[in-house]
């Protein structure tokens, strides 16, 4: 997804629109939010037409928008948002039951922030929207980083760090492999999030570590969430990406906020998951 500037989020009270054609769907999104972010201010909003009264009232911080509505679309939601006054830089997430599948034919255009997937649940979407609002530290939790470019994995490790998250850093894929395959077996994999660049140093290449991680270790997307890096803008490759079995993409050059709100929010999935098998 694009790598929008998301600095508007520093409010501490913090306007968010949610556009939705259901008014239940918009209830319920709004009370989880006041619930989760005390301060927030919901503007609920039936469709393109009310979103557009919105925006002309005022700036707001963040816009979630169904991808089906009676009189438009998601994405018209969003292009709306990028032309209004102030409102270039920010966050629009797009809300669908078939994101994936958007998401892997890279139908979402360059006016979208992010997606999140209806499947998920709402209270994951408030979980998402938070991270984007108040991006929580997890300190417990642990990154497998591979890439093989010493100046990115500094900056890279820098900006993971700085948000508590321990980092094992790794310059080649079959190394990475190496070390997962020791932890085959045993109720720690190694790592809760394996974040790795397409292009790496050695035989293994970024692609060849998701396919190992989803086929030959058979960690689901759960188990062992996997965010790739590439900088290559082709459609194609980056569908095949995500049908491979990433969780998400972090397009390059790296935003911080992108992605540490798509790092923090996989871990807290698979927190979720962990919880949900413990009970």
């Amino acid at each position: 997804m694009p790598a929008h500037d998301v600095r508007h989020l520093t409010t501490e009270n913090p306007r968010v629109m949610v556009v939705d054609g259901s008014k239940m769907v918009r209830r319920l999104i709004g009370d989880m939010l006041q619930r989760d972010l005390p301060g927030v201010e919901v503007i609920g909003c039936g469709g393109l037409a009310e979103a557009k009264a919105a925006l002309a009232e005022g700036p707001v911080d963040l816009v979630t928008t169904s991808l089906v509505l009676m009189d438009g679309d998601g994405l018209q939601v969003a292009r709306q948002v990028r032309s209004a006054a102030g409102q270039r830089y920010v966050p629009v997430i797009v809300v669908s039951g078939d994101a994936q599948a958007h998401l892997e034919a890279r139908r979402f255009t360059e006016d979208v922030t992010d997606y999140f997937d209806k499947a998920e649940g709402y209270p994951a979407l408030a979980t998402f929207i938070r991270g984007y609002v108040h991006p929580e530290p997890m300190p417990d939790a642990r990154v497998l980083y591979v890439e093989d470019s010493i100046t990115v994995a500094v900056a890279t490790r820098r900006m993971l760090q700085a948000h508590d998250i321990t980092v094992l850093h790794m310059s080649r894929g079959d190394d990475a492999l190496a070390y997962l395959r020791e932890h085959i077996g045993q109720e720690d994999v190694g790592a809760d999030l394996l974040l790795t660049d397409v292009t790496l140093d050695g035989d293994v290449s970024g692609l060849d570590l998701l396919r190992a991680v989803r086929n030959e270790l058979g960690y689901g997307k759960r188990r062992l969430p996997v965010l790739v890096m590439t900088g290559d803008g082709n459609r194609d490759k980056q569908s095949n990406l995500l049908r491979e079995g990433a969780n998400d993409l972090v397009l390059k050059p790296i935003e911080e906020r992108m992605l540490i709100t798509k790092t923090l929010f996989q871990l807290r999935m698979a927190k979720l998951r962990e919880r949900a098998a413990a009970g």
